[in-house]
């Protein structure tokens, strides 16, 4: 495991977090994750060409069950009927209590995994393999679990905490070009709500990151991971501070939706929703007196350097995205809740928003 740095995340339940290269062939490590004698590995049919038979490999040894379960890709597939199926393939394994499930993938991977897991037997160890930088830098620490719904994202789930994060980045130089930029959107938005000399940093190190250089892709995985590891150990079920977390997904969420969880190519993947859905809560903040034009500006500029949309798609009526954030989970009884921001680095939860300013922000966004 030479190179690999290790945080811990604490909470009701600890778990180490690996980020380094090689991982994914550590036999040590992997067989140090696992507790029983029945592991499903979960992943999808573009990550299982790739990385699937590597990670076998390194797991194989006497005693061991391993079996695989090849998910169809994209957050389209990330459904009840799906989730279904891997409890099916649990069953077939005649998995036990002490099983482990090994989510090998990015974030619809890894959420639809962590919750099979955490409905099998009512709740089974899963370890976090993510095969994207927005997978390793958010879905794949902290515990949340869900498949989306008609209705909306991640409307059915549960918060399961894995065993272990292992974050292999070598992975990251197979991976897609606009998956690469989707991830940094995710990454941006830990300096935009905890650190401004963060956000200077990626600034400065755009460059660097967009060219996959291992220095400045570590760098940037690890202090992601550092911010959200310490907010989870804060506030393990989002009750509080976590929710600092999702700033910019009311929006993401609604256009995600509103797409219909569109197939890659067909619309925003969940890394731009995110990106724009950040500009537009910025964009919001100064429409309610609490942020300058002029940092929603240097964000906006920021996303657009690391070549990331920042407008809302062709298309999408504000109406209707108004209408998907009012059954988003983060709106109450008080009405629509946003996490706004008075400063780049400085986030703060809002209750009871205006939805005449949402549709102003909305309708301003599509221009």
């Amino acid at each position: 495991m030479s190179g690999a740095s290790t945080l811990q995340v604490g909470g009701p339940r600890p778990y180490l977090l690996h980020v380094g290269p090689g991982l994914l062939s550590d036999a040590g490590l992997l067989a140090r994750c696992l507790r029983g004698r029945h592991v499903l590995v979960v992943t999808d049919d573009n990550v299982a060409p790739l990385h699937a038979d590597r990670l076998v490999d390194a797991l194989t040894r006497p005693g061991l069950t391993v079996a695989r379960h090849v998910l169809p890709a994209g957050e389209h597939e990330k459904t009840l009927a799906r989730f279904g199926e891997v409890l099916e393939s649990l069953a077939r394994l005649g998995a036990t209590r002490d099983a482990t499930v090994l989510a090998l993938g990015g974030g619809v991977v890894g959420d639809l995994a962590g919750f099979a897991a955490a409905c099998w037997m009512r709740g089974i160890d899963v370890v976090q393999l993510p095969t994207t930088l927005l997978a390793m830098v958010d879905s794949s620490v902290g515990g949340k679990t869900a498949v989306d719904l008609p209705a909306g994202k991640n409307l059915a789930g549960a918060f399961h905490p894995p065993a272990a994060v292992l974050a292999d980045t070598t992975i990251l130089r197979t991976l897609p070009e606009r998956e690469l930029r989707a991830g940094l959107a995710e990454v941006v938005k830990y300096g935009a709500i905890f650190d401004a000399g963060f956000l200077e940093w990626l600034g400065a190190n755009a460059g660097g990151l967009l060219a996959r250089d291992d220095a400045a892709v570590t760098e940037a995985v690890l202090r992601s991971c550092r911010y959200k590891a310490e907010v989870v150990e804060r506030d393990p079920y989002e009750r509080g501070e976590r929710a600092l977390l999702n700033f910019g997904h009311t929006f993401a969420h609604a256009i995600e939706a509103e797409q219909g969880y569109a197939a890659a190519g067909d619309g925003l993947n969940h890394g731009e929703a995110v990106a724009v859905g950040m500009v537009l809560a910025a964009d919001l903040s100064t429409r309610l007196r609490l942020a300058r034009n002029e940092d929603r500006d240097r964000l906006r500029a920021l996303l657009e350097r690391l070549g990331l949309p920042t407008a809302l798609p062709a298309g999408l009526k504000p109406g209707a995205l108004l209408a998907r954030m009012r059954l988003d989970k983060k709106a109450d009884a008080s009405g629509l809740r946003f996490i706004l921001w008075t400063a780049p680095g400085e986030a703060r939860i809002v209750t009871a928003v205006s939805e005449d300013a949402v549709l102003r922000t909305l309708e301003a966004g599509a221009s």
